[in-house]
């Protein structure tokens, strides 16, 4: 009966986002205050009756109701319970639906917080998120509904995917469907933007929070994503340039572009054209990415599905929605013309350089991943694009961003002279010092080590320099006093920089530094890598909720201090058929030593892979920095919704 009210209360929610496109965005172009009032109250309705679905569903697998098609396939009574919740969206349309719920809850947030908003422009922009809602409710409705029934219930599941019963990977899809869907609101606002033939300075204030929650909540989705592959996939990688994962990345590369370019709509009234126009390309990867997860063209371990009928269908929504803006773009490129005007050297210019650096970095990340489509379907050739083209053509343009970040940053806006990049003398020369040290200290290894120190070292103090110019002149004290005085933004955004740095020193040292060795070890050899060993005391079988493990205990020390113990496991699942690496990690400040067990030899004893890996938890530490960076900008009151919107008199109702 809840599976039936949940999938009621779905057409409903459908019936109410079709009430929401039309009725507020024909009072909008009718002038009728009455129907754009609409846009409000249905943005509330909806998120309540799509929340009441998700709880019904939810429900659904935290009673094991195997009555449910859904259910079967994705769960198991002997689940622990945060799998169990989790297997609500481990799957294609409990995804779809979680999708639809977050999509529905953005567009609320805007009925909620944007009441300072003109009310046209506000009821263009809910219409507009709820088209896009009534696209993905068609899509569950008509090819993917979740509370499909069986005729004759089976008496347990299916249990879900076993690399996906992982802490790391239950909480990875929300946040990244909090990203992903959250450029909708840019879209939405673009799009709202293009049909009033209105972009102002107003405008890139508004669009500027919805862009940063959006950029924030793929932040941490991203590094969940990657932390959750470092220790549970047992290869000892943090990034594989796999197509999904590219799906993600390409999306947060155009989110940041846009919150730059949206400073400069802000300030100074230019780059409109080229703002709008990332809007709609951010929210277009979005779904890009989603469709590249769920039909099944291109092969990944992270894919939902493997059906082409509902890839067309997808394929139709990124058509509409992204060819239908783009359209809007072309016809209302005239009334986006610049105001503003700036010179080379400038806060501007620097802006501009750093969206050109983004936005081709993401087109080069385009194509190497949808190349062997292309390749196959033109040309009738199988091949794969891996890690060595990424690295190759990825890399200049990371070492250029980050190069221009912290001058970028103390430039003055609109003019500047030379002299401004005075403060940032001393930052070079530790930077170069750092690369002579560290190039020094190592011997016939890469450039790319001391490279990625002297960058890192070069963006964490250039956002300090940043800081300490904005406190003006006089004593440290009274610096420094006026220094916790500074708004959020400018606190957010040397985080967010410093962030960046701390994540390349990271990833440049564990691909520059890191060693491993494998052996085959008999219970009480050890195995030496570097200055550390591990020595194999003991191989068990070990049971667990629903798995069963092969666990090894292996003692690591470093120059005969010991570091404690490490328990690799192998584990099956007898239910999914299917075997999981879990690796046993010493984790330091400034290393991991992981390790790996694999089966046993025939001529007896394990294999055992050890690596050592500098600096690993860096990437994900400066991963955090850069997302507490985003959620102290998204604090500072001049950036929450309709914070900048023009007071107007009493009585003047907004236009």
């Amino acid at each position: 009966m809840i599976a039936e009210l949940g999938h009621f209360a779905l057409i409903a929610a459908f019936s109410v986002a079709l009430v929401q496109t039309v009725v507020p965005m024909v009072g909008a172009w009718r002038g009728w205050t009455g129907w754009m009032a609409v846009a409000s109250p249905a943005a509330i309705v909806q998120v309540l009756l799509v929340g009441f679905s998700f709880a019904a569903l939810t429900y659904a697998f935290v009673t094991s109701d195997f009555s449910l098609r859904l259910v079967v396939l994705n769960s198991h009574t002997d689940k622990p319970m945060l799998y169990k919740v989790s297997g609500v969206w481990g799957n294609h349309e409990g995804s779809l639906l979680l999708w639809v719920l977050i999509l529905a809850l953005f567009g609320a947030a805007a009925a909620w917080f944007g009441g300072q908003l003109p009310q046209t422009l506000r009821a263009r922009v809910l219409a507009v998120q709820a088209s896009v809602g009534v696209a993905f409710y068609a899509f569950i409705l008509f090819t993917s509904n979740p509370f499909l029934r069986l005729e004759s219930p089976p008496f347990n599941g299916e249990d879900l995917n076993p690399l996906l019963q992982d802490p790391g990977l239950a909480f990875h899809p929300p946040f990244l469907y909090l990203g992903y869907v959250g450029l909708s609101m840019a879209f939405s606002f673009a799009v709202a933007a293009l049909i009033e033939g209105r972009v102002d300075a107003a405008w890139g204030r508004w669009v500027r929070p919805w862009t940063l929650a959006a950029w924030l909540f793929l932040t941490i989705g991203i590094a969940l994503g990657s932390w959750w592959a470092y220790y549970e996939l047992g290869w000892g990688g943090f990034w594989f340039w796999d197509p999904v994962e590219n799906a993600s990345f390409m999306p947060w590369l155009i989110a940041a572009a846009l919150l730059h370019s949206a400073i400069v709509v802000e300030k100074r009234e230019a780059l409109k054209a080229w703002t709008i126009l990332l809007a709609i390309l951010a929210f277009g990867f979005s779904l890009i990415g989603t469709f590249i997860v769920r039909s099944g063209v291109l092969t990944s371990v992270h894919a939902f599905a493997n059906d082409p009928e509902r890839g067309v269908f997808i394929l139709a929504i990124l058509a509409f929605f992204t060819g239908g803006a783009l359209l809007l773009y072309a016809v209302r490129a005239p009334v986006m013309q610049a105001r503003g005007v700036f010179g080379v050297v400038s806060r501007e210019s620097a802006l501009v350089a750093n969206n050109l650096l983004l936005a081709v970095s993401c087109f080069v990340v385009f194509v190497g991943t949808v190349w062997p489509l292309v390749a196959e379907l033109a040309f009738d050739r199988t091949l794969s694009v891996g890690p060595p083209f990424f690295d190759a053509a990825f890399t200049p343009f990371v070492i250029a961003l980050g190069l221009l970040l912290p001058l970028g940053s103390v430039m003055p806006w609109k003019r500047g002279r030379a002299r401004a990049l005075r403060p940032m003398i001393p930052v070079a020369i530790l930077a170069l010092a750092v690369l002579g040290l560290v190039w020094a200290m190592q011997t016939g290894r890469s450039l790319g080590g001391p490279l990625g120190a002297a960058l890192g070292v070069w963006l964490v103090a250039g956002a300090c320099v940043d800081l300490a110019t904005r406190t003006g002149r006089g004593r440290w004290s009274e610096r420094l006093g006026r220094m916790t005085r500074l708004p959020g933004a400018d606190w957010g955004k040397a985080l967010a920089h410093g962030g960046l740095g701390v994540t390349i020193f990271g990833v440049a040292a564990l691909t520059a530094w890191q060693q491993e060795e494998i052996a085959v070890l008999d219970i009480g050899d050890s195995l030496a890598v570097g200055r550390y060993e591990v020595t194999l005391q003991a191989v068990d079988r070990v049971r667990g909720p629903n798995y069963v493990a092969t666990r090894a205990t292996l003692d690591a020390s470093e120059g005969g201090r010991s570091l404690g113990r490490l328990y690799p496991e192998k584990r099956v699942y007898p239910v999914a058929r299917m075997p999981t690496t879990e690796a046993g990690i010493d984790s330091g400040f400034t290393r991991d030593v992981y390790a790996v067990i694999g089966d046993a030899q025939t001529g007896g004893g394990w294999a055992v892979r050890v690596y050592v890996k500098p600096f690993a938890n860096w990437i994900w530490g400066g991963a955090i920095i850069m997302a507490l960076g985003g959620a102290v900008s998204l604090g500072d009151r001049r950036y929450r919704v309709a914070a900048g919107a023009r007071k107007l008199p009493r009585g003047v109702p907004a236009e």
